[in-house]
């Protein structure tokens, strides 16, 4: 057999990062949020050139523009996937395709979090290059075929977004925008924006937590809103929200680096218990 029983102890002391998913209106400060991580140990995936808020922060970098690069991007961060045949992406013939495109790789040890800004754009990119291949064209009219891009788009974009969670030692922060969407019976519901509906219906299976930031009153007298995290499903505002540490509360502080600490922070077994 080439593989074994991790045991109960040797699982417990695996390291284990953190994979959250952090949705939001535009310009709530979600991309703000670098300020309240250690800079030296968080890698920023900048993908919305759109850093004006954090302009200021000495924080190591990495800007791809196309969909190609973006899963290069996952098969370096995420590691090579040996379930994987060597002409599919993500498998150990990519993996080491990227690093001897990239060079010297271990540089990537020093980070502790990726944070990915956004998923939002992330989507935009995988349509417009699902849209420019073969399956999204018809084979018959050579027009664009939409139906069959989308089934590209979900496929790669569901793929991708489990090749970084296979980071398993790392903190991996997906942010996204959040839209309010009506349906055809006037009902509204709170969803990410992504490309696609299959991303949007996966995705919250994939990641551990699930957190809307927005603005709340928790005085009514004041009626000052503040900035918090909403980190439970029933919250009173219908957000999307999923906590599978159980260790949150319904609302937390807008930091970053503190809930990963409460997220990770050691607990007492139930046998020590």
């Amino acid at each position: 057999m080439s593989f074994s029983i991790i045991t109960a102890d040797q699982r417990l002391s695996t390291p284990r990062g953190v994979k959250a998913l952090i949705v939001g209106p535009a310009g709530v400060g979600k991309t703000s949020l670098l300020r309240t991580v250690n800079p030296n140990t968080t890698l920023f995936v900048d993908l919305e050139a759109g850093d004006l808020s954090v302009q200021d922060v000495q924080i190591d970098t990495m800007q791809p523009k196309t969909w190609p690069e973006c899963r290069d991007l996952a098969a370096l961060l995420g590691g090579p996937n040996p379930a994987l045949e060597p002409h599919m992406s993500y498998s150990q013939a990519h993996y080491d395709a990227v690093c001897a495109k990239l060079g010297d790789v271990s540089s990537l040890d020093k980070y502790e979090t990726y944070f990915i800004d956004s998923i939002t754009v992330a989507g935009r990119l995988c349509l417009r290059w699902s849209q420019s291949q073969p399956e999204g064209m018809s084979d018959k009219t050579g027009k664009p075929d939409l139906r069959g891009a989308y089934g590209l788009h979900g496929r790669e974009m569901i793929g991708w977004l489990t090749q970084l969670q296979h980071a398993r030692s790392k903190n991996v922060i997906f942010v996204g925008i959040l839209e309010k969407v009506t349906d055809d019976f006037n009902v509204s519901t709170w969803q990410p924006q992504i490309e696609g509906s299959k991303t949007g219906r996966e995705l919250p299976g994939i990641v551990d937590q699930v957190i809307t930031m927005q603005l709340v009153t928790f005085d009514e007298e004041d009626a000052k809103p503040v900035r918090a995290f909403a980190c439970w499903p029933d919250n009173p505002y219908g957000w999307p929200a999923k906590d599978r540490s159980g260790r949150l509360e319904m609302f937390e502080k807008p930091d970053l680096g503190a809930l990963i600490e409460k997220i990770t922070a050691p607990q007492k077994t139930a046998a020590a218990a």
